[in-house]
């Protein structure tokens, strides 16, 4: 069992190495610089999970972040982006669960000095390891490796060590490095965090959302210009969806000028990043393609693949070009400079001045109202745009309902977007499948040039149509998803949170 203890700020290693030996036979073993590079995702998954990844060459270490004990480890010359890329099938399991279309990426380097001891007894047997990591930045860290049948001995270490002043280490080293570059764990999460009082007025409030909402687009920015991973788009265009929907639903609260302008430029941020999400998620559901054709068809996707690929560096580069763009880049630092400034008590928006609380109560219940109505109006013989649009007028009430749910009682609001999922994913499945067929038709008449074999265009044609059986059995559950989602227990929690007036 290992032992973490780390340093008071004022005791130095050659100090404690000096007590030790006047109590054992302290005995050094080697001593070397060594440089540490912590990877995790952008979004901390691993750390999440309670495990913290290490590299120090050429051994990649997986550690718990409650004790450091080790989980795994693996020799490497380079440390892989993604998780399917690891050759040791220990460390996929452990990986392809957590991280799934994330990259590892470097989240921290230090650079340090470990010096390597073992303490002896009269018969030169060793009773157990000390390994120091001597830090320049941070405070020093020790560890006590006992060894079987020697516990006695590093109680006794331990507590000479705890009487010099060292104390149980409760967190990783990872966190004081993190600190000492003014960093956290858990410094970004795609999850929606606003903290709004009911009295506050609806335009200061509105700022707050939009600029909770533009911190997310500028840390996703790098990272999708980069193609680090296919999450920083993904998380880039939700905050731009979600702006969006702020200012189609929060109408009257901004200047008409302002909210026009603005509702404008996000439009086009949305088109000019839909091409290369589309690509996105073709490549990351093509196992699943695989999956539904014969297993003597999967081979004759190959070239489908290749032509995604390509689409998708082609969009790529086109959005890095958009996003680098001067109409980009001054809109956002203009947006960014609106957001700051303080309102106006006096703004002539209509509903500026109205409390948070007053204006969300009046739109999540408006936003239900035509929930309900849409869906309801909904036949087996509706056309598919009519569950399109219901699919974004349900998107536009989750939206609102994140917004707002710290206005709420926290087990009634995540009740609520909890039954809203339900019907949601449905409606994404089936609006999915519909576009998947489509563009799958579109790309095989782009591909009829490029001298592909007819086995791919025979084993496209059969994708499409496993697509298109897999897309009509979607449709057959919306009844059901629907009447679950307006049953009377949610319409009545619905009535009691958001519509005061028939109260």
């Amino acid at each position: 069992m290992n032992v973490l203890l780390t340093f008071p700020v004022n005791l130095t290693v050659d100090q404690v190495i000096t007590q030790l030996r006047s109590e054992s036979d302290c005995q050094l073993i080697s001593s070397q610089p060594e440089v540490k590079t912590y990877y995790d995702s952008f979004d901390w998954r691993l750390y999440e999970h309670g495990i913290i990844c290490e590299f120090v060459a050429p051994t990649l270490t997986f550690k718990s972040s409650k004790n450091e004990s080790v989980i795994a480890e693996k020799e490497l010359k380079k440390v892989p982006k993604f998780s399917q890329q690891f050759k040791c099938e220990t460390v996929r399991l452990i990986l392809e669960p957590i991280l799934e279309m994330r990259a590892l990426s470097p989240v921290c380097t230090i650079a340090y000095t470990v010096h390597q001891f073992i303490i002896l007894n009269e018969d030169k047997k060793t009773l157990l390891r000390l390994i120091i990591e001597e830090h320049e930045q941070i405070n020093h860290r020790v560890i006590v490796q006992s060894l079987k049948g020697y516990g006695n001995a590093a109680e006794s270490i331990t507590n000479t060590l705890t009487q010099l002043g060292l104390i149980a280490a409760n967190e990783p080293t990872l966190i004081d490095a993190l600190t000492q570059q003014g960093r956290d764990v858990n410094d970004y999460s795609s999850k929606l965090a606003i903290q709004l009082t009911p009295e506050l007025r609806a335009d200061v409030a509105s700022k707050m959302i939009y600029s909770c909402l533009l911190t997310t687009i500028k840390s996703n920015e790098q990272g999708t210009i980069a193609d680090i991973d296919s999450e920083f788009l993904h998380d880039f265009r939700v905050a731009v969806r979600r702006t969006r929907a702020a200012l189609s639903q929060l109408k009257d609260v901004l200047p008409h000028d302002i909210n026009t302008r603005y509702a404008k430029f996000f439009s086009w941020l949305g088109s000019v990043t839909s091409p290369t999400r589309d690509l996105d998620v073709y490549l990351l559901n093509f196992a699943y393609y695989k999956s539904l054709l014969p297993v003597s068809m999967r081979g004759h996707l190959k070239p489908l693949h290749d032509y995604l690929c390509k689409k998708q560096k082609q969009a790529q580069r086109e959005l890095a070009k958009n996003l680098h763009s001067t109409e980009y880049l001054t809109t956002l630092v203009e947006w960014e400079k609106m957001l700051s400034e303080s309102t106006q008590s006096d703004s002539i928006a209509i509903n500026a001045g109205l409390t948070i609380k007053a204006l969300a109560d009046k739109r999540l219940w408006k936003s239900f109202k035509r929930v309900l109505r849409e869906g309801e109006a909904i036949t087996d013989q509706s056309p598919a745009e009519a569950l399109h649009d219901l699919r974004k007028s349900c998107k536009k009430l989750r939206y609102l309902m994140e917004f707002f749910q710290s206005l709420y009682e926290k087990n009634a609001i995540k009740s609520l977007i909890k039954s809203l999922k339900g019907l949601q994913e449905v409606l994404g499945d089936f609006q999915d499948c519909q576009v998947q067929e489509d563009n799958l038709k579109l790309f095989s008449e782009e591909m009829q040039t490029m001298n592909t074999p007819t086995d791919t265009f025979l084993a496209m044609g059969s994708l499409i149509q496993s697509l298109d059986t897999h897309r009509h059995e979607i449709r057959s559950h919306f009844a059901l998803k629907f009447a679950e989602f307006k049953q009377e227990e949610t319409q009545v929690t619905f009535k009691l949170l958001f519509n005061k007036k028939s109260q």
